[in-house]
């Protein structure tokens, strides 16, 4: 295959720009002319790292500018950026002194695979989840008034689809009625990890401003804020006025508009010269403003501009070719989402009451199996877990059995639309809690280490937790049979245990488990895939002599 870069040459010039670049202020040394190569050097950094260290590629690759642009205009960390969905800022950590130990990104004892305070000041907050940046940014840009430091900009930077999360509607709103001058900059790419839903994506698509009049307003208000006459009752009437006039030109409202937040573009994001001409003209505007910029995932990466959604997190690659290097080992088990995905539409095949319901990771829980062939029973809602549960029981209640699947991690922020909308109900849904338990290098925020915990207490509600794959399938049928109420399967990340993952589909008694060993001594309680652990633990005892009789119970 034809080489799509010369690391070559790139290792000669020894990433000539970057490699005087330590922290941001020695980014704010070059000249403006210079920043197009730092992002195209930072990029081939990126492909060069992730091609060994796998991570998340793509979003990265598609927000080098912006990421190259605010560090240059913003006097970081005192002016604090906040970054929503975390997979896009491996460029900001690299700019920010952890070039060196890039190297050891998402391993043990290494950085961690997402932003955050606990390990560098130039993360203002966490951002393992999506949507939460608004909200943050704005509580920072009111504590910056609050304290006298008028000076201290607040720039949130949400995108990937996390504009369809509750909670950034949430924020939008607040930002429009409270006090501030937050940036909030729109990285529309129309996706999330798999492609954007949802009537914002389709409105973000159709959304048209005049560049004349953006650049006519632009220059007017400048000149007004100069000669001081855009003191707050007076800049509030102008943008009220200015927005109607909008309106009725364009005949269509602009909701950013109509919240009172100053929208601005949609501009080219992969414009680095042009983002710092911009950011360096609103870096001084009063009042809250939104930032629209149009990007491409996987931008500079011919390979990850052709199939985001799977150089989204590609594995291991080459950097030249751009050939990912899979294991293709016939007998390695299948994953447990693959497992669930074929189950379910199997299952549905069979029961015309089920549905699909997923938060935005159909290809992430392998629901896009059955939404290929069945896509008007299957519901991608976007990044909105909340909903997503809602919405499942709001089809439970008139009949059908909603297959909800989100991630363990990600269920946490629809515990009260589990409870409220769902349970108390009793209402049949059945919850498919993907990536349960430790999640090994997607680190801290995404391990599903409470869902056991948090659930537990929940009237109505069975949890239950396959050892390996044919308990998957057969609590799946399971939790279809009629009158089962609120049901919950959870199961880990990665791959099961047996390679013939198929097997005759038969109900589970709810409330029993699985005897292992028949003893007398000793008993050994366990639940769900780590009973695996527990028989090679109890076979390793009996080789070795160690008359040790165990009654091992998996429940």
């Amino acid at each position: 295959m034809q080489s799509l870069y010369n690391f070559d040459a790139v290792e000669q010039e020894n990433l000539r720009l970057l490699s005087k670049i330590q922290y941001p202020e020695d980014l704010r040394q070059l000249k403006v002319e210079e920043l197009p190569q730092v992002c195209d050097e930072l990029r081939q950094d990126i492909v060069q790292e992730l091609s060994v260290n796998p991570g998340h590629l793509a979003s990265s690759l598609g927000v080098a500018e912006i990421t190259v642009a605010l560090h240059y205009v913003y006097n970081t960390p005192e002016d604090r950026i906040v970054w929503d969905v975390g997979h896009q800022a491996y460029g900001h950590k690299i700019l920010t002194g952890r070039r060196e130990q890039f190297c050891t990104n998402r391993k043990l004892g290494g950085l961690k695979p997402f932003p955050s305070p606990t390990e560098s000041e130039y993360d203002t907050f966490a951002c393992g989840h999506a949507s939460n940046s608004i909200s943050a940014a704005l509580g920072m840009a009111v504590a910056a008034k609050l304290e006298g430091k008028e000076d201290r900009h607040v720039v949130a930077v949400i995108g990937d689809g996390a504009l369809s999360g509750g909670l950034a509607f949430e924020g939008l709103n607040n930002v429009s009625s409270s006090p501030n001058d937050l940036l909030i900059i729109l990285n529309d790419n129309n996706m999330s990890i798999d492609r954007s839903v949802g009537g914002m994506k389709q409105y973000l698509l159709n959304l048209s401003t005049n560049k004349t009049y953006n650049a006519i307003r632009f220059k007017a208000s400048k000149w007004m804020h100069s000669r001081g006459m855009l003191e707050d009752d007076r800049r509030k009437g102008l943008i009220r006025l200015s927005n109607a006039l909008k309106s009725a030109i364009s005949h269509q409202q602009n909701i950013f508009d109509g919240m009172n937040i100053r929208y601005f573009g949609p501009f080219d994001g992969h414009n680095v010269k042009e983002l710092v001409r911009i950011l360096r003209q609103m870096k001084e505007m009063r009042g809250p403003k939104l930032l629209h910029l149009h990007t491409q995932k996987g931008h500079g990466y011919a390979p990850a501009e052709k199939d985001v959604t799977t150089w989204h997190a590609p594995g291991k690659f080459d950097p030249e070719t751009g050939e990912r290097i899979v294991d293709k080992d016939p007998n390695k088990p299948q994953k447990y989402q693959d497992v669930f995905g074929h189950t379910l539409l199997e299952l549905a095949k069979q029961n015309p009451k089920i549905v699909g319901v997923t938060p935005a990771m159909p290809s992430g829980c392998s629901m896009n199996i059955m939404m290929k062939e069945m896509p008007e029973r299957t519901f991608d809602v976007g990044i909105a877990e909340g909903h997503a549960v809602t919405f499942s029981g709001g089809m439970a209640k008139d009949g059908l059995i909603p297959f909800c699947n989100i991630y363990s991690a990600f269920a946490q922020r629809a515990f009260d639309n589990i409870i409220h909308d769902v349970a108390l109900l009793n209402l049949h849904v059945v919850f498919c809690f993907d990536r349960a338990g430790i999640v090994g290098e997607d680190g801290a925020t995404h391990h599903g280490a409470f869902d056991l915990a948090a659930l537990r207490p929940i009237p109505n509600m069975t949890i239950s937790s396959p050892m390996d794959e044919h308990e998957l399938r057969r609590l799946m049928y399971t939790a279809q049979l009629p009158d089962k109420g609120p049901f919950v399967i959870r199961y880990p990340r990665g791959g099961g245990v047996l390679q013939d993952w198929r097997c005759p589909l038969e109900e589970i008694k709810v409330g029993t488990g699985r005897k292992l060993r028949d003893g007398k001594e000793a008993a050994v309680l366990s639940i769900g895939p780590i009973g695996n652990d527990v028989a090679e633990a109890i076979d390793q005892c009996t080789m070795h002599n160690a008359q040790l009789p165990t009654t091992t119970c998996v429940s």
